[in-house]
């Protein structure tokens, strides 16, 4: 299988208002999305985009915080006050050739493959067979085609 492109970093954040205000006034980013819940995972997400050199688009940051104390992003802010990297997302053609690559090389999937943020399929490999990060795989958004 070939990997795709890193298509964004997940932040876990304790605050979304906070952290929309943070990477808008600290770090220049401007927001590509308004917050928005999705209650089939317990988060509220908010894509920004850091800024690119000369006014190009710079890495997709996904914000996302928990909607309530049963969100798994809940635990992560638990164990992490201040938020923190939550995971990476790489993209791949074909959802189901991804995953059947990683479980035929013996990682485990967390979950069944369901649709993500940006309206794509996606699913988790377990951070222990991935050195340690949180690994989303996402179908290549269409219009990236």
């Amino acid at each position: 299988m070939k990997l795709g492109r890193m298509n964004h970093l997940g932040y876990a954040v304790p605050d979304m208002d906070d952290a929309i205000a943070h990477y808008r006034d600290v770090m220049g980013a401007s927001v590509v999305t308004e917050p928005f819940d999705m209650p089939e995972q317990g988060v509220r997400v908010c894509f920004v985009h850091t800024p690119g050199e000369q006014g190009t688009e710079g890495t997709q940051v996904e914000l996302l915080s928990p909607l309530d104390e049963n969100s798994p992003v809940a635990g992560f802010i638990a164990k992490n006050p201040l938020g923190g990297q939550h995971h990476v997302c790489f993209e791949a053609p074909d959802i189901a050739e991804a995953r059947a690559y990683f479980e035929g090389i013996g990682k485990r999937i967390l979950g069944p493959t369901r649709i993500g943020a940006h309206g794509t399929p996606i699913f988790f490999v377990h951070p222990k067979d991935m050195m340690g990060m949180l690994t989303e795989i996402m179908e290549t958004p269409k219009e990236a085609h």
